[in-house]
């Protein structure tokens, strides 16, 4: 396995020049030079409409048109046909919901994660608007000593599993636990489960926006219908890309578009109006610099390497915080407790016990010093936090540190020295 070169990455964002810890990845992630670039050239010398036969418009449209072939091999989708491009992957999800409208029945049972609001609030809303049926797939507690360290299991899926069941939407990493689902056993369970109770049609929709990150997406290999991720929190623009498998656009979606337009079998259906050209022009930027990662200029290899990095990132910051002095002092880690395979460098946790403190007075101490960047709060998870037993208050969240392969390991320790200050 390659080792990723931490300075060589780190040189091709500016903002990491400053010095300041961003630490809040999972928010938004620092954007390449090469982003930037892109959507500067696009602005000045191709910023025309696209279609016509002069030579600008011939070109803009070629520079447009690279977006979702690049963004195919980052999904590794069949064709580029399948790219959905949107402002954020709420709007991606919303739209496609609407899109699938027609094809939902009352009485059709939808199950859900209750993690990213964008992955549950559309089919919440759409269930309402056809008379379906919401369930949840919760996690459940893995520490006998942590009730807030809790994880999804398979087991607790599969009961949930009818001959009604049309819809599964699950987040293949959760924003607040930064656990990692283990996608491609999840779709065949469910599908093996819905094929022995007779279900018509599932269909599947994968939340990859804080997996996307930290690990490499396969839509084929997972066997999912849809998935999304969004840019911005992959070092890109902010926008969002969302695939739909070519049998689904056919048969499960209707069309957004304009009445005119032919667009039945091509991924323009979800997309009124059309996404910012300079945008998804931007995004082709993406791909070489995740390729540039590793001498294999294999993007499996590069993700490889982001793994190894970020796990040394974060075993660091989850052994201060899970250490029998910090457990006695009321620190609970909210998701999983251990570091391996299973996990990504996003870690919330709380404060409770005989001396508690509001996840918000903890972040600000950081502010007030400066230089580094966390954040408190729900993280649009709302209906995973508001569960969380004990309650918190779901309004003050949890603290939320989320790295990425281009912070370093000094700063991880700059990180909890001002822990220690804190909960000492």
């Amino acid at each position: 396995m390659s080792q990723l070169d931490v300075t060589q990455a780190r040189a091709n964002f500016p903002s990491l020049q400053s010095g300041y810890i961003f630490a809040d990845n999972a928010g938004g992630s620092q954007v390449t030079q090469f982003v930037v670039d892109y959507i500067s050239d696009y602005l000045l010398n191709t910023n025309v409409q696209l279609g016509a036969d002069y030579s600008v418009s011939v070109l803009s449209t070629q520079r447009v048109a690279s977006g979702p072939e690049v963004v195919a091999k980052l999904f590794n989708a069949t064709s580029p046909n399948e790219i959905v491009f949107g402002a954020s992957s709420t709007l991606n999800l919303e739209n496609l919901a609407r899109g699938l409208e027609p094809d939902i029945q009352p009485g059709d049972e939808f199950i859900i994660t209750g993690e990213h609001e964008a992955n549950t609030g559309p089919w919440k809303k759409l269930a309402a608007r056809r008379g379906a049926t919401i369930k949840y797939w919760h996690p459940v507690p893995t520490s006998p000593n942590n009730p807030y360290s809790i994880g999804s299991r398979i087991e607790d899926l599969i009961p949930l599993i009818t001959a009604k069941t049309r819809i599964v939407a699950i987040s293949a990493c959760s924003n607040i636990l930064g656990s990692v689902v283990p996608v491609k056993k999840v779709v065949e369970a469910v599908r093996a489960e819905g094929v022995a109770k007779g279900a018509k049609k599932i269909e599947v929709s994968v939340d990859c926006v804080a997996y996307a990150p930290h690990r490499r997406i396969d839509v084929q290999d997972w066997d999912v219908d849809y998935c999304v991720f969004s840019f911005y929190k992959v070092y890109g623009p902010h926008i969002s890309a969302l695939y739909v498998r070519s049998a689904a656009l056919v048969g499960s979606v209707q069309s957004l578009a304009h009445h005119f337009l032919r667009v039945d079998d091509v991924s323009y259906k979800l997309q009124p109006g059309g996404p910012g050209y300079e945008l998804v022009y931007g995004t082709t930027a993406t791909l070489p610099y995740l390729l540039s990662l590793t001498p294999q200029n294999d993007l499996q290899a590069s993700f490889d390497a982001i793994e190894a990095h970020e796990q040394a990132l974060l075993e660091p910051l989850l052994g201060y915080l899970s250490a029998p002095e910090q457990y006695t002092r009321g620190v609970r880690i909210v998701g999983q407790e251990l570091s391996g395979p299973s996990r990504v460098p996003t870690v919330s946790f709380v404060v409770v016990g005989d001396k508690p403190l509001r996840s918000k007075d903890i972040v600000d101490v950081f502010d007030k010093k400066g230089g580094i960047g966390i954040r408190w709060g729900h993280f649009y998870a709302y209906t995973l936090v508001d569960s969380l037993e004990p309650k918190v208050d779901v309004d003050d969240g949890v603290v939320r540190i989320s790295l990425v392969h281009y912070n370093t390991v000094e700063e991880v320790h700059r990180i909890i020295a001002i822990l220690k200050e804190i909960l000492n």
